[in-house]
């Protein structure tokens, strides 16, 4: 048995839930004792007289003798034999209390229903609460969103004895994370938690944004093949100016604005959209020079995000928007080349932080990215022959590969079973592609390189003329990307939807030479482009085989799968024009074979 005297701890209210915490009406002049054993009885029989004249409030486990000692003052404390390495621990908790109270984190002790047994008082700041011990956790958090991964946290850690955590979602859009340890007692089950509580709402709203600026910059230049042919150059640069200034305002909520493309061949930064500038400011000549060209200047040619936090003591600042006292610029970046500035200023000192800055550099890429899907680095429309030959190109292209599909598919169905039919079929199949290819060579003489934009500009590339290249994709938009891209450079492009198909023409290809290269995406509706290759190795080995994939999340692993098989090259989302001409060029240099006529 032993006996101490216990410090004084402010008062609150805790509801006690165990039959074995009962506690005698007696006058308050009467000394309190905590009897921490297993029954009132125990308790009764070891402290004898002790206890007629005492005030006894008996609890039968460590964790309640700590929310009674939170919760009341107390003259003594008692506790049983069997229970005496347990309340050495507890001993050791109360010494650290005021460790944990100093704790920037929530530390919470709850019992098997979730209640507060005490609290290092984080939580109570938190909610603006006096106190919260006896309230259940989750209404002192105004019965929180669970967002997981664990969505039952506290039931998990009590079920299996083993840590879990998830994260919280109040109604007022404060985010908290939960880690909840299991307390093991003396009958071996876990029947408190320890949990810790981490504000971490500044992390999940930054980490919100970042994804809505990626999301907002994705959708920049957001239009299919068809309605990209069908807008003019200047068409173009509104719809992206639009799209950049609704971003910048409603997303990164800054009003003075001013962007600038670099001229290659002059130096010079031309603005190419400018909002809340003085006139002055917008008819300025700069260069991209680091001396005498404002911030702007040296921004473009340094190729450095610059903060100016207070305009009237920089001395790079030349005033762009009236009254402005601080300013970011970031470059425009696009293949590690600065190809233009983007800068925003405030009438306030110091408006800008470094989280701006970042989130300012992941917009400018997606802007730049924007820039050169749109072939907006030089505003010059294609000759008239440019544009009637790819119309009719992709007006043609898609709707003949359909039919070679088609005709192949038949071809798979009837070989062994019917005579007569695989001969017209494959008669349809050589004029599909005889249309194809006439096109092809009306097209090169009708539109020489020269007509295309500066951006569309096509190197000569001997390698690619006559290349039979198969695209797998279930998006008609890549589809038709890759048969304008391929074809200006003299290959002769085949698309089929599904992995199915693209099997049936390479098999169905072998007899003319097969394909020279196969691009594929990675992933095919229920099918992937690693299930793909497996099955055209079974036809022709090596696979010319290029796989597409995406950034971001890959639940399958289908990229390290793929990367086993072998392919000849990978392609992530979204690609530069040299980037895939290049791993075409690759592929077939690597596996050499006839080039189709």
């Amino acid at each position: 048995m032993l006996y101490g005297t216990v410090c004084d701890v402010p008062e609150t209210e805790v509801s006690e839930k165990s039959v074995s915490e009962k506690s005698v009406a007696e006058p308050s002049e009467k000394p309190r004792i905590l009897a921490l054993c297993s029954s009132r009885r125990e308790a009764e029989e070891m402290l004898c007289g002790v206890a007629e004249s005492s005030q006894l409030v008996v609890v039968p486990t460590p964790m309640r003798a700590l929310a009674r000692l939170r919760s009341g003052q107390f003259n003594a404390l008692y506790v049983a034999s069997q229970h005496l390495e347990q309340a050495l621990d507890l001993g050791r908790l109360l010494q650290n209390k005021q460790v944990l109270e100093g704790m920037p984190d929530g530390v919470v002790l709850l019992d098997s229903d979730n209640s507060i047994l005490w609290s290092n008082g984080r939580l109570a700041d938190w909610t603006g609460r006096e106190d919260v011990a006896g309230e259940n956790f989750y209404t002192v958090l105004g019965s929180p969103e669970i967002l997981g991964p664990d969505f039952c946290p506290f039931h998990t850690a009590l079920a299996t004895g083993v840590s879990t955590s998830s994260t919280l979602r109040t109604s007022e859009n404060r985010y908290f994370q939960v880690h909840a340890a299991p307390v093991h007692e003396a009958d071996g089950l876990p029947h408190h938690l320890i949990i810790n509580v981490r504000d971490v709402t500044t992390e999940m709203l930054q980490q919100q944004k970042l994804e809505a600026i990626h999301q907002a910059g994705m959708e920049l230049a957001d239009l299919t093949a068809e309605e990209l042919f069908h807008m003019t150059v200047e068409e173009r640069i509104e719809l992206l100016k639009s799209n950049i200034l609704h971003c910048t305002k409603d997303l990164l909520h800054f009003d003075q604005v001013e962007i600038r493309l670099l001229d290659a061949k002059t130096n010079h930064l031309e603005p190419l959209l400018v909002v809340g500038m003085e006139p002055e400011a917008v008819d300025r000549v700069l260069l991209a020079q680091p001396q005498n060209n404002g911030v702007t200047g040296f921004v473009a040619a340094t190729g450095k995000s610059y903060l100016c936090e207070d305009t009237t003591e920089d001395p790079l600042y030349i005033e762009g928007s009236r009254g402005a006292k601080s300013s970011l610029t970031v470059p425009l970046v696009l293949h590690d080349e600065v190809i233009g500035t983007f800068n925003v200023e405030s009438p306030e000192a110091r408006a800008f932080s470094e989280s701006d800055l970042q989130f300012l550099e992941i917009f400018t890429r997606e802007v730049a990215a924007a820039l050169n899907t749109l072939e907006l680095l030089v505003a010059e429309k294609a000759s008239a022959a440019v544009e009637s030959v790819e119309l009719i190109h992709s007006a043609v292209a898609l709707p003949v590969d359909h039919i070679l599909n088609d005709a192949i598919d038949l071809m798979e169905h009837y070989i062994g079973h019917k005579d007569g039919v695989i001969e017209p079929l494959q008669r349809i199949l050589r004029n599909a592609r005889d249309i194809k290819q006439m096109i092809h060579k009306v097209g090169q003489k009708m539109a020489p390189a020269h007509a295309y934009p500066v951006t569309a500009a096509v190197e000569d590339r001997p390698g690619l003329r006559g290349r039979r290249v198969l695209v797998v994709d279930a998006d008609e938009g890549v589809r038709v990307a890759a048969q304008n891209l391929l074809w200006r450079y003299g290959c002769i492009v085949e698309t089929v939807e599904r992995s199915e198909s693209a099997v049936s023409m390479v098999r169905n290809m072998m007899g003319e030479g097969g394909y020279d290269c196969i691009i594929s995406d990675i992933r095919l509706g229920s099918t992937t482009g690693c299930e793909l290759m497996r099955q055209l190795q079974k036809i022709v080995d090596p696979v010319p085989l290029i796989l597409m994939t995406g950034f971001g999340y890959d639940p399958g692993h289908t990229l390290i799968k793929a990367k086993q098989l072998g392919p000849l090259g990978i392609l992530y989302k979204p690609f530069r024009v040299d980037q895939l001409i290049a791993a075409v060029e690759a592929v077939i240099e690597s596996v050499p074979g006839p080039v189709g006529t």
